[in-house]
């Protein structure tokens, strides 16, 4: 597989060099020869394959042949780009661009060919692993219908409950090579961790909070005794102020870029039924402090009459024509740049929640509270890599990963992430039907994680 994205990279980045020598060089003021064309074509290949590796456009057999073409198309976008800015600095003007969307278009085509067809090739000659399931949790079937989306990378064969006999268990385990631990008590889970570890098994395992927060730890060594040094504070000083200088610089930059579509848009909803053109809602950042996020108003006036907060459904009729245009497009989300600017949020962080749904996710578990140690964002870890009914319990893991593992190349890769999951129907579907704020709380397990979708708040 590395043989066959090498060649993918060497044609793109051949296709993207004879366009460089034979067509834009002649357009440079001083003209570019033997270390000239390294240099940028080194700064064009660098930047193709950490994209690549950002939104896995080169995981050929690795993920789905459809998903890796997806993200290939955004790979190759934004890479190209790249170049024609690098052309337009080295020749002072905007060149002509006819050459380079030839390029794109062939890059695209052949490569999604090249894709199609080893990614298939991958698939029958690798069998995907025969796994066993050991569970111990009650939500045990949600998962397996999960596995079942992925029959391309696990074919479970066997499930088994962990409170069996020890020799049943360890019988069973013997006969595969891949075991997957789902909910299980931590001092079981250890026993069976090891008896596969020892026995050179490949182990999946659903991780609990305390096993995300160590993930992000670093290792001590205490005389002669190894210990893992957890911080209270995740974000280092230094990384703070880094991170709000990058939201300050960005949010000015992208309301100036902006704020003509913000007029527009502002506008066209005073137009259409002279109702309030901004909602404003309290939800909680950082610490628990309370702010107002401010987004475009995509409902109807008074759409919650009865006052009780109502998740939107993927067909809501309160939803205006041009509010589900602005939905989908994200054109409703722009006014909390002003948020980010404010301090109140930032570009990346866990998504912020309303003072009373964090309440009743409390009930249910108190560890809900930590993902409030930095700032929520617009967009997250578990924005990027859940889904809209993804439950609570899974969106603070992915949160806690986000917070243990935070950096500054972290915050860049879920930034770049978001362009791709813009353009992903998933992401902007809602919920399958009505629950309000009051059904939420007798729900254990399944009270929704992402109540950005209603419009129950201040109208300005």
């Amino acid at each position: 597989m590395l043989c066959i994205c090498s060649v993918m990279i060497l044609f793109d980045s051949g296709m993207i060099l004879y366009i460089l020598n034979r067509i834009y060089n002649l357009e440079f003021r001083t003209q570019l020869y033997l270390r000239g064309h390294i240099f940028v074509m080194t700064l064009y290949i660098g930047v193709f394959l950490f994209l690549g590796q950002v939104f896995g456009g080169l995981l050929v057999g690795v993920r789905k042949v459809g998903e890796v073409m997806f993200s290939f198309l955004f790979t190759c976008i934004l890479s190209d780009v790249f170049f024609y800015f690098i052309v337009m600095l080295l020749s002072y003007k905007f060149p002509n661009a006819v050459p380079l969307i030839i390029v794109f278009a062939v890059q695209v085509s052949l490569s999604f060919i090249w894709i199609s067809v080893f990614g298939n090739l991958y698939s029958k000659k690798f069998r995907p692993y025969d796994v066993l399931l050991v569970y111990s949790g009650s939500s045990i079937e949600g998962f397996k219908k999960k596995l079942v989306e992925r029959k391309d990378q696990f074919n479970v064969l066997e499930t088994v409950w962990a409170d069996v006999g020890e020799e049943e268990l360890k019988t069973a385990i013997n006969r595969y090579n891949t075991v997957m631990l789902w909910d299980i008590p931590a001092k079981q889970r250890n026993r069976i961790f090891k008896y596969c570890y020892e026995t050179s098994k490949r182990i999946y395992v659903m991780p609990k909070i305390s096993d995300i927060i160590l993930n992000g730890s670093s290792p001590v060594h205490f005389f002669d005794t190894p210990l893992l040094l957890t911080e209270g504070n995740p974000l280092e000083y230094e990384e703070r102020i880094i991170k709000r200088t990058v939201d300050i610089i960005l949010s000015l930059l992208l309301i100036i870029l902006t704020s003509p579509i913000m007029l527009i848009t502002a506008v066209i909803i005073k137009l259409y039924d002279r109702g309030p053109v901004f909602y404003k809602q309290i939800r909680c950042t950082k610490n628990a402090r309370e702010f107002k996020i401010i987004k475009f108003r995509s409902m109807i006036v008074n759409a919650e009459k009865k006052g009780v907060a109502v998740l939107a459904t993927e067909n809501d009729p309160r939803i205006t024509p041009i509010g589900r245009f602005i939905r989908k497009c994200r054109i409703d989300e722009l006014p909390q740049l002003f948020n980010v600017l404010t301090g109140d949020m930032s570009f990346v962080g866990p998504r912020p929640e309303r003072p009373e749904f964090i309440e009743k996710f409390k009930k249910i578990m108190p560890e809900f509270s930590y993902r409030m140690k930095v700032r929520a964002g617009i967009t997250g870890y578990a924005q990027l890599y859940g889904k809209y009914n993804t439950l609570p319990y899974d969106k603070l893991k992915f949160d806690l990963y986000y917070i243990e593992k935070y950096s500054i190349w972290l915050d860049i890769k879920l930034m770049l992430l978001t362009l791709k999951i813009l353009f992903m129907k998933e992401s902007t579907e809602g919920a399958e039907s009505h629950i309000t704020a009051g059904e939420a709380e007798g729900v254990e397990g399944t009270v929704p994680g992402n109540e950005d979708k209603e419009e129950d708040g201040e109208e300005t």
